[in-house]
C-alpha cells in the first residue's frame, strides 16, 4: 500500500514515510492509493477479537511495510487497560430503542483522541527506526481542546521526539486548558495563541510547509511531522472503533450480520467522520453518515449545499473542539469523491486559502448527499438536550455528544429513518462541567470547577476520573500567549535555534 498526496497524484510514499512526514511537501494530504476491504466473514471473525487485535488486523490492510511484529507492538502497547478503563477500550452504551452510544473517552485523557493518540508514538518511532531516520522528531499541533492534551500525554518522554502545542487562548474550556497547562513531561511544551483554533491550526500547517524553517531544523538535527488528524498514523486508528463497535453489536445480537447501520458524528475538523467514511467504504454496512456541528455549521451548510465558506462570524461555544471553520479532513474526503483529481482540490483549496470560498462540482454535490445528512444546533439546544437525556435515560453526556443526539433526533423526525445507530460520545461530561452543570440543574452556579466536577458526579453517579480528579492539585507549568504572527519564532526559541 502505497500513499498519494491530494494535491499531487505523483507523489508515492509508504505508510511509515507518510506518518513521518505528517503532511507533504506540496501542502497536500496523504491518502492510501486505495481503500482495503473487508467481507462480511471477516468482520464476523473481528467480533471475536480483543479490541488490540481487531486493530491490529485492519492496520495491516493499510501498514504493508510494517511487519505483523511491529504491528503488534504498536497495538499490544496502546490498547491495554493500562491505558484504558477496562478490556473493550471503546464501550457501547444502550440509549434508546436501537440507539447505541459509542464510548470513545476511556482512555488517559477521557476524550476520543486518546483512541488514535495512544498510538500514533509508537507509529511514529517504528516508522523512524524503519526509514533509518536520525533526527530528532518535533511534533507541532494545532487543537481545539482535546488533541492537545492526548497528543501531549502520548507523546510525553517518548524518546527522540518533542512537541509543542498551540492552542485558543479563550477557545478551550477550563479543564482543557488545566489539562494542558499541568502536562508533564521533559519534552512537551503548551502555549496558548490569541485568535481562534483556525488561526492555530493556520499557523501550524504555513509552519510545516515553510522551506527556509524546515532548512533550519534540518541543519540543527530535527523534522517536523504532526499529530493533528491531518497525519494519517492519527486518522487510521479512528477507523478501527467503528468496524469494531459494528463487530461487537454482532456479536451482542443488536444487529444481524450486513444490516446496515447509521453513525452519528460530532465534528469539526472532519477528521472523525471521515473514518466513518473510510469504515463504510471498507466493507461495514452503513446507511447513511450524519455530521453533527454547533453554532460554527460550515460543515451542514457545506454538506447541503456544496458551498464552503469560511466567510461567516466565528462562536466560541460550549463544545469547543467544534469551533472550527476550516475542516482539514474535508480535502482527503473531495480527492476520494472527484476521483483523485489533485487538479481540482489544487484549484478549490487554494480558493479557499484567497477567497475563504469554494464551490465544489454537482457531481460531488450528488455524492455528498448520497453519502451523508447533517445538521446543526446552537448552545441552548445542546443544553437542553444533555438535560432531556439525563431526565429520561438517567444518561449524562457531554455537549460534542448532546450535539450529536440532538441532530440525530432532528434528522429521525425529519425522515422518519429508523435505521439502528451509532452516536460517536467523544469526551466525558467531566471535561466540560461548567456546561455540563448548567444543563442538569437548569442554573447558573458560582462554585469553583472541581465543586462542580464534584456535584455532576453526585447527580450522574458517575465516578470522577482519577486523570481529572488529580488535576487540582497540579502546578501548572505552562503559561506563554503570544500573538498568532509570532507561532514560527516561538517554535524556534522553544527548540534552542
Amino acid at each position: 500500500m502505497f500513499y498519494n498526496s491530494t494535491r499531487n497524484s505523483n507523489v508515492k510514499v509508504n505508510s511509515a514515510e507518510a506518518i513521518t512526514q505528517g503532511i507533504s511537501v506540496d501542502g497536500g494530504l496523504f491518502v492510501p492509493e486505495s481503500i482495503p476491504q473487508l467481507t462480511l466473514d471477516e468482520i464476523k471473525a473481528i467480533a471475536d477479537m480483543t479490541y488490540a487485535d481487531r486493530a491490529a488486523y485492519i492496520f495491516a490492510k493499510y501498514l504493508t511495510d510494517f511487519t505483523e511484529a511491529e504491528i503488534h507492538h504498536c497495538t499490544d502497547n496502546a490498547y491495554s487497560t493500562k491505558n484504558f478503563e477496562n478490556d473493550s477500550i471503546a464501550e457501547i452504551a444502550h440509549l434508546f430503542d436501537g440507539t447505541y452510544m459509542l464510548e470513545l473517552w476511556h482512555g488517559p485523557t477521557c476524550a476520543f483522541k486518546d483512541m488514535a493518540l495512544q498510538i500514533l508514538p509508537y507509529f511514529l518511532t517504528t516508522s523512524a527506526k524503519k526509514i533509518k531516520l536520525d533526527k530528532k522528531i518535533v511534533i507541532l499541533v494545532a487543537t481545539s481542546g482535546d488533541t492537545g492534551k492526548a497528543a501531549l500525554e502520548g507523546f510525553k518522554d517518548v524518546e527522540g521526539t518533542s512537541i509543542l502545542v498551540f492552542y485558543p487562548e479563550d477557545g478551550v474550556s477550563p479543564m482543557q486548558k488545566r489539562q494542558m497547562k499541568t502536562q508533564e513531561g521533559s519534552n512537551v511544551g503548551v502555549c496558548a495563541i490569541k485568535g481562534n483554533f483556525d488561526d492555530c491550526q493556520n499557523g501550524v500547517k504555513a509552519i510545516f510547509t515553510n522551506d527556509e524553517v524546515k532548512k533550519v531544523l534540518d541543519d540543527n538535527g530535527m523534522i517536523f511531522s504532526s499529530a493533528n488528524s491531518i497525519n494519517w498514523g492519527r486518522l487510521v486508528p479512528q477507523v478501527v472503533y467503528y468496524i469494531s463497535a459494528y463487530a461487537e453489536l454482532v456479536k451482542d445480537n443488536e444487529i444481524k450480520l450486513g444490516e446496515k447501520i447509521n453513525i452519528v458524528v460530532p465534528t469539526g475538523n472532519f477528521g472523525n467522520i471521515l473514518a466513518a467514511y473510510y469504515a463504510k467504504h471498507m466493507g461495514i454496512p452503513v446507511n447513511k453518515l450524519i455530521c453533527a456541528s454547533n453554532i460554527n455549521n460550515v460543515l451542514t451548510d457545506f454538506i447541503n449545499t456544496g458551498v464552503y465558506d469560511r466567510n461567516r462570524n466565528f462562536y466560541t461555544t460550549v463544545s469547543p473542539s467544534m469551533d472550527i471553520l476550516i475542516s482539514s479532513n474535508l480535502e482527503r474526503l473531495l480527492y476520494l469523491m472527484t476521483d483523485r483529481n489533485d487538479s481540482l482540490i489544487r484549484d478549490w483549496f487554494g480558493k479557499l486559502a484567497s477567497e475563504g470560498k469554494y464551490e465544489v462540482s454537482d457531481d460531488v454535490k450528488a455524492k455528498l448527499k448520497d453519502e451523508f445528512s447533517a445538521g446543526f444546533c446552537d448552545d441552548d439546544q445542546t443544553k437542553s438536550t444533555i438535560h432531556s437525556i439525563f431526565d429520561k435515560y438517567s444518561y449524562t453526556c457531554d455537549t460534542h455528544t448532546a450535539v450529536a443526539v440532538k441532530v440525530y433526533k432532528d434528522y429521525k423526525e425529519t425522515t422518519g429513518d429508523n435505521t439502528k445507530t451509532v452516536i460517536a460520545s467523544t469526551a466525558s461530561p467531566y471535561k466540560f462541567s461548567v456546561a455540563v452543570l448548567e444543563a442538569l440543574e437548569g442554573k447558573n452556579s458560582d462554585i469553583d470547577e472541581y465543586d462542580k466536577v464534584s456535584r455532576i458526579a453526585e447527580l450522574s453517579n458517575i465516578p470522577v476520573p482519577a486523570a481529572l480528579a488529580d488535576l487540582k492539585n497540579k502546578p501548572e507549568r505552562f503559561n506563554d500567549v503570544i500573538d498568532k504572527a509570532n507561532q514560527k519564532d516561538y517554535v524556534l526559541k522553544t527548540l534552542g535555534i
